[in-house]
C-alpha cells in the first residue's frame, strides 16, 4: 500500500435539518467587522427607525445601540474566498437589476 496522501475534490453543499425544514433565516441591514491575527467576527444587527429620544441621545453622544442578531466567526484564510463569493454574486445581481432606483450612486448602502 503505497503512504502517498489521496487527493479528493468536492462540492460542500448547505444540508436541510433532518425533518425537511428550512433552517430559520435571520434578518440584518448593519454588519460591523472586527479581527484578530487569527479570525474575522462578523456581528450583524438590526437597524430599526430611531424613537425621537434615540435620535437626541444620539445627537448627544453620537452612538446607537443595535441589537446582535448574529455573530459569526471565520478563519482569516477563510476571508478572502468570503470576498470573491460576494464580488461575484454582487456582480451577477447588479447585471440582472441594472434599472432598479436603488442601484443609482446615491450613496453607500450599509
Amino acid at each position: 500500500m503505497s503512504d502517498q496522501s489521496k487527493q479528493i475534490n468536492f462540492t460542500i453543499v448547505p444540508a436541510t435539518d433532518e425533518a425537511g425544514a428550512p433552517t430559520a433565516r435571520t434578518y440584518s441591514n448593519f454588519c460591523a467587522i472586527a479581527h484578530t491575527p487569527f479570525d474575522f467576527t462578523l456581528t450583524f444587527c438590526e437597524v430599526m427607525p430611531l424613537s425621537e429620544k434615540e435620535i437626541r441621545e444620539a445627537e448627544t453622544d453620537h452612538v446607537v445601540h443595535a441589537p446582535v442578531r448574529a455573530k459569526v466567526v471565520v478563519p482569516v484564510q477563510f476571508v478572502p474566498n468570503l470576498i470573491a463569493a460576494l464580488q461575484e454574486h454582487w456582480r451577477v445581481f447588479s447585471e440582472s437589476h441594472v434599472n432598479a432606483n436603488w442601484n443609482k450612486g446615491t450613496g453607500p448602502i450599509h
